[in-house]
Order: structure tokens, then C-alpha cells, then sequence
């Protein structure tokens, strides 16, 4: 069994950090190590939590091993959920970012914040609906969403990383164009079965040398969800709600990044009995499509895997992001094989 690492696995982490780049976030806080026991202790996996020195032994050869076939690549994660609305969870998100980072890692933060948006609708009298699982987006749902995504939340994310001592630009794919959308359409393909979602966009083109540049310099960017249209298309000046999760894949998928991860507020695939499928191929989720193992909202989060991985990500996650360290404890309880915990959610590749 991989292990779920603990705060002695986390601080051997940072010190990896210090030791190669000058120094590490501190994450050592009595409000992230009393999170981290009370989860501790109630998991039966194995842990660093203990002075058994072949289990520290062991867990940093798996660190190192981890840290060796990443370093200088890039990974995606798509930021929401639970992850995001409980505060010791997001702190934790911002240190691991920060660790990783130090580490030698290129990360891009894509988030969402959907409990955010329906609170601002509601304080301001803007109704909204759904479709299809994506947000029906009327001019008026785009302004409040553009409003809450690109600013607060952003801002506060990109802060939250460099408090814990990395690097962050918080940005929207209107910003030098780095996101640049079609209309999407809800519905089946047929005709007469669209749906009209409003101003929700597909992404077509992403402004990967703005990425990229501000990775080379350090940065890890923080990208709110709101695009605008192609450029010297009619609908250029249109700005477009995105879905987080499409757009964080086709971000990844872009990049050609070694991972994508998903934080989520579900466990990962689970089959018929409720059991977690720890790994799947993209064949493996068509089949299991097709016998209803894998229904309903599900669909769209395996969906967006499935798609990243067909871009050229290396492996795409679908991250239990209610596990503290979540980030952290995926990429680098992996190994060599880079294939995560194998206890935090399903690992989905070719």
C-alpha cells in the first residue's frame, strides 16, 4: 500500500525545498498540524506520523524518487470544492502549491468557486439555473461571475500562495487573451436538441507562451475561469463563462503537463460496490459509461480526465481534495511511476 503522508512527511518535504531552493514555506502550524492528526486518526493507512526511521527512510526515497522524475515539468490542478471553502483546507492547498514549487515543480492553478458565485447572485437578485450540469450564463450571470471568480477569489488564492512563500500572479483568460472561447452549446447533436446556455465557451485557443514565461520566471499563475472570445471572430469583445474543471484539462492539454489533477469533493471512481477504483484507462471509463457503473455527474469529471490524457497529459487525477495535503501528498507519494498515493482518488491514463 502507497502511504498517505503526515506532517513529518510534509516538513521532510519543505526541508527537501530549503535544501535545494533556498527555502521553504513554513507549514508547521498548529491549525494545519492538529487538521492533519485529527485526519490521522481516522484513516488506517499508514503513516509518517511516528519515529520509525525505515518508514521515514522509506518515505523519502519515495519523495526523491517522486521529485526526480518531475522536476522542471509542469502540472495543472483544477482548484474547488471543499478544498476551497474551508479555510484550513485552503490553506493547506496555497503550502502545498508553495512546496511544490520550491521543489522545482511548475504548477498552474485553474480554480473554480461555484458556492461563491450563487451567494453573490443571490445578494445581488440575479437568478441562475442549470442545464446539463454547466450554468445557464446570461449577460448578467457572466458580470457577477467574472466579478467573484477574477477578483476575490483569485486574489485571495495568489495571496494565500505567496504568504506561504511561493510565487503566484493571479490572472483571467481575458488577460492577454490566455483563454479565447467559442459558444458552447448544451444538449445533444442534433439541431433541435441544443440547448442555449448563454455565454458559456468552449475553449479553443490557449495563450500557452504567457503561461509558460511566467513559469520560467518562478510563477506559478492563477487562472479564474472567464475567457473571452477568438480573436478576430465577431464575438471577440463577448466575455464567457468557462467551466473550470474543461478548462483546466484543455489548459494541461496544451501545456502537454506531466499531471492534471481534479480536487473534488468525492473519494474518486468507485464501482457497483462502492469501492474506489484507484486506477483507469480511457478505455476502461468507456466501458464502465457503458454498463452504468459510472452515471450521472460523474460523467463530465471523467470526462475531462479522459480528454486531458487524449491532449497528451502524462496522467490525469481525480483528487479526493477533502484530504489535507491532498496536492502534496498525490504527486509525491507516487514515486517513480508517478501514479499518486494510490488511497486519494482514481489516476486515470491511456
Amino acid at each position: 500500500m502507497k502511504l498517505l503522508f503526515s506532517a513529518s512527511t510534509i516538513l521532510l518535504a519543505a526541508a527537501l525545498a530549503s535544501t535545494s531552493h533556498a527555502f521553504a514555506p513554513s507549514i508547521s502550524s498548529s491549525t494545519s498540524l492538529l487538521h492533519q492528526k485529527s485526519f490521522i486518526s481516522s484513516t488506517s493507512s499508514t503513516s509518517l506520523y511516528s519515529t520509525d526511521s525505515s518508514s521515514f527512510a522509506e518515505n523519502a526515497i519515495t519523495i526523491s524518487s517522486s521529485i526526480s522524475s518531475l522536476a522542471g515539468q509542469t502540472i495543472v490542478v483544477k482548484y474547488g470544492g471543499n478544498a476551497m471553502t474551508t479555510p484550513e483546507l485552503a490553506t493547506l492547498f496555497c503550502q502545498d502549491v508553495a512546496t511544490l514549487q520550491k521543489l522545482g515543480l511548475r504548477i498552474v492553478v485553474v480554480h473554480g468557486g461555484g458556492p461563491m458565485i450563487n451567494a453573490m447572485l443571490e445578494r445581488v437578485g440575479v437568478e441562475s439555473r442549470f442545464e446539463g450540469g454547466m450554468r445557464v450564463s446570461t449577460e448578467e450571470v457572466v458580470d457577477v461571475a467574472a466579478m467573484v471568480l477574477s477578483g476575490t477569489v483569485n486574489k485571495n488564492i495568489s495571496s494565500g500562495i505567496s504568504m506561504a512563500g511561493g510565487r503566484a500572479l493571479g490572472l483571467s483568460g481575458r488577460d492577454d487573451a490566455l483563454l479565447q472561447c467559442e459558444k458552447l452549446w448544451g444538449g445533444g447533436s442534433d439541431k433541435d436538441d441544443k440547448i442555449d446556455l448563454g455565454n458559456v465557451g468552449q475553449v479553443k485557443v490557449v495563450n500557452t507562451d504567457l503561461i509558460n514565461q511566467l513559469l520560467d520566471a518562478g510563477i506559478s499563475p492563477v487562472i479564474a475561469p472567464i475567457g473571452m472570445g477568438c480573436k478576430g471572430q465577431e464575438d471577440e469583445s463577448i466575455v464567457y463563462n468557462i467551466n473550470a474543471d474543461v478548462a483546466a484539462g484543455r489548459i494541461a492539454g496544451e501545456l502537454k503537463a506531466a499531471r492534471v489533477l481534479f480536487l473534488t469533493d468525492i473519494a474518486g471512481v468507485l464501482d457497483k460496490e462502492m469501492t474506489l477504483l484507484k486506477s483507469l484507462s480511457c478505455e476502461d471509463i468507456d466501458g464502465l459509461i457503458d454498463d452504468e457503473t459510472i452515471t450521472g455527474g460523474m460523467i463530465p469529471k471523467v470526462t475531462y480526465a479522459t480528454d486531458a490524457v487524449k491532449l497528451g497529459v502524462k496522467g490525469a487525477f481525480i483528487t479526493d481534495g477533502r484530504v489535507p495535503h491532498a496536492l502534496l501528498n498525490e504527486i509525491l507519494a507516487g514515486g517513480e511511476d508517478g501514479l499518486g498515493s494510490g488511497e486519494g482518488g482514481t489516476v486515470v491514463t491511456l
